[in-house]
């Protein structure tokens, strides 16, 4: 890796690119400041004999300004301390035998390292692996990891993106985690950020203003520099990124987010770039999965060669607005014809594929996606987004009636498109997942002012107290309330959630995974009937065909039964074509119309 710190036979070779210094002093430990020898095109470097794997180290930029490594590989005392030097081949990989799982195979559990278990550790989530085997989940997706400032947070406010927070644990202890995952047959997927850094603990403007290019601005200000001046040197610290999370720690896949606000006018777009390297560098491991995030919903990356998969907002928004009737916000797009909306998002992908969209202003949204097949996209009910950011974070069941969101977990998760389960959704958790962080002063009162602010434009909030009401994010309490209560699942209601889930995880691996390898785009077709009544077939790659009869309203109506064999139904009568309030059947007939 060009960046950072580097074991050799002679020392530790340091590297910083710091194009805005005319001079980089190292400092290691408590030693005096070594001066750095200028190598040109704005890169310094030097050999330390005398350092090794432990030894702590920043940079002195400027005038006496102390920095740490922006390739860190840790940093034991948060963001602001030094950097420690990591021997990347000291850890004990025994997971040779692991050649990673399919696509298809894919059912994802996301979690928050922090909140998933009491711990709030990589340990913490190590000691649940057969939990979530049981679950019958296949792949983990950690939220962002890299260091972030503070005690706590969701991790997207990362500055140090090579270095594991250390308060989760130290990087030998998130390559056991991999390791102890790959043992239990678990794919390990990585939340990458490469959008933007976050706001404290940022020090690159100091002495690497290239790193930024001012013609472009995302939501979190200046856009990183992936086509100005300079951006060669950029381009390459994201992909040897890329390629560190997926070769040093064994992750089978990077989820790549918010790319929507990835600005890259070069020739070649940094993501496609990005997908080459990754895929040629990696090509022993043909089970390496690149997904993306994208409000945009832009679908030429997908495809072999580039990324395998992409979040799907719009089935999340659809059914959302089925059980819940919210209208605020981006919902406003679905309120029209949230049926039609979902049977588009089950056949072809996007909802909207070029329509235009009331919430931004009835600006033309999305590309075509109905040539991709059903596995292009992960469905969910819930996310960290989709929760966290309500100002309670309230679940959906916490929200909705249990019958609707059992209804829409019956046909996300029976589904041919990827699911993927938000930590504590499967036993109904009675905990919120907030909003939390661990800024300094100086953000502290910006950050609660704004999010208040934020939401204080919503007409329920004109209610000063219930907006005073919101939970700062920068008390520890409300990390805490957000942490998952295991003892709930000794409460019947949670039980018995649990055991939906799981009965469901197991049809899915044992009646519908199998058929999957093969299919295309096109292979589904769906109609719309009584007031949110939804009928839709699909040709499985295996050459069968599964339905899905579904009625999400509270009323009863009545259409003709499915021809196959039962898969699923809410009732016997569903079975039948009688649809009560929240029924859904699924059948299944192999090409001669038997099951």
């Amino acid at each position: 890796m060009p960046f950072g710190a580097q074991i050799t036979p002679s020392g530790v070779r340091f590297r910083l690119w710091a194009p805005s210094c005319e001079q980089v002093r190292l400092c290691i430990d408590t030693k005096p400041a070594l001066p750095m020898t200028d190598c040109g095109s704005g890169w310094f470097g030097l050999t330390a004999p005398h350092a090794c794997a432990g030894t702590r180290y920043s940079f002195e930029v400027n005038d006496g300004q102390h920095v740490p490594d922006p390739a860190s590989r840790f940093n034991p005392i948060d963001v602001h301390g030094m950097s420690e030097v990591i021997d990347p081949a000291a850890f004990n990989w025994q997971d040779g035998a692991w050649r990673g799982r399919p696509w298809a195979e894919a059912v994802v559990y996301e979690l928050h390292v922090g909140a998933f278990s009491p711990e709030g550790t990589f340990a913490g989530v190590r000691k649940r692996l057969d939990y979530l085997v049981e679950l019958g989940v296949t792949a983990i997706e950690l939220m962002p990891v890299a260091a972030s400032p503070g005690a706590r947070g969701w991790g997207y406010d990362g500055v140090l993106p090579f270095a594991p927070d250390s308060c989760y644990g130290r990087p030998e202890e998130l390559k056991a985690l991999v390791q102890a995952a790959h043992a239990k047959g678990l794919m390990m997927l990585l939340d990458v950020v490469y959008n933007h850094f976050g706001p404290e603990g940022n020090y690159l403007h100091l002495y690497a203003k290239m790193f930024f290019n001012e013609r472009h601005h995302t939501p979190w200000g200046t856009a990183i520099n992936f086509d100005g001046p300079g951006s060669g040197t950029v381009r390459e610290f994201f992909i040897h990124n890329a390629l560190y999370w997926l070769e040093e720690y064994h992750f089978d896949g990077l989820r790549l987010d918010a790319v929507q606000a990835i600005f890259d006018d070069s020739e070649r777009h940094i993501l496609t770039e990005l997908a080459v390297r990754v895929h040629t560098s990696l090509s022993a491991r043909p089970q390496v999965h690149l997904i993306l995030e994208n409000d945009a919903n832009v679908a030429h990356h997908i495809g072999p060669g580039g990324y395998v998969a992409q979040w799907n907002d719009d089935i999340h928004h659809a059914l959302h607005v089925l059980c819940t009737g919210e209208a605020d916000g981006y919902y406003m797009d679905y309120v029209d014809a949230p049926i039609r909306h979902l049977g588009r998002c089950l056949v072809e992908g996007f909802a909207y594929q070029g329509a235009t969209s009331p919430y931004r202003d009835h600006a033309p949204r999305g590309e075509v996606s109905a040539h991709l097949p059903p596995q292009a996209f992960v469905s969910f009910l819930q996310c960290h987004d989709q929760v966290g950011n309500r100002p309670f974070g309230e679940r959906i069941t916490a929200i909705a009636s249990e019958p609707a969101v059992r209804a829409a977990a019956v046909i996300y998760l029976l589904a041919p498109a990827i699911p993927m389960l938000f930590m504590g959704e499967e036993f109904a958790a009675t905990s919120p997942f907030l909003y939390f962080c661990d800024f300094g002063d100086e953000l502290r009162a910006a950050v609660t002012q704004g999010r208040r602010r934020e939401f204080g434009r919503f007409a329920r909030f004109a209610n000063l107290a219930l907006l005073a009401a919101i939970p700062d994010p920068n008390l520890e309490q409300t990390f805490l309330q957000s942490k998952l209560d295991w003892g709930s699942l000794a409460e019947e209601a949670q039980a018995g959630w649990l055991t939906f889930y799981r009965n469901l995880l197991t049809l899915r691996r044992n009646v519908i995974v199998p058929r999957l390898a093969g299919m295309r785009g096109g292979a589904g077709a769906f109609a719309v009937f009584a007031t949110a009544g939804l009928r839709v077939t699909w040709h499985l790659g295996d050459g069968s065909t599964l339905r899905l009869l579904a009625n999400l309203s509270d009323e009863t109506v009545s259409t003709t039964a499915q021809p196959g064999e039962s898969v699923f139904a809410t009732s016997a009568e569903a079975a039948k074509g009688v649809l009560g309030p929240w029924a859904v059947a699924w059948t299944l007939a192999n090409s001669e119309g038997i099951a």
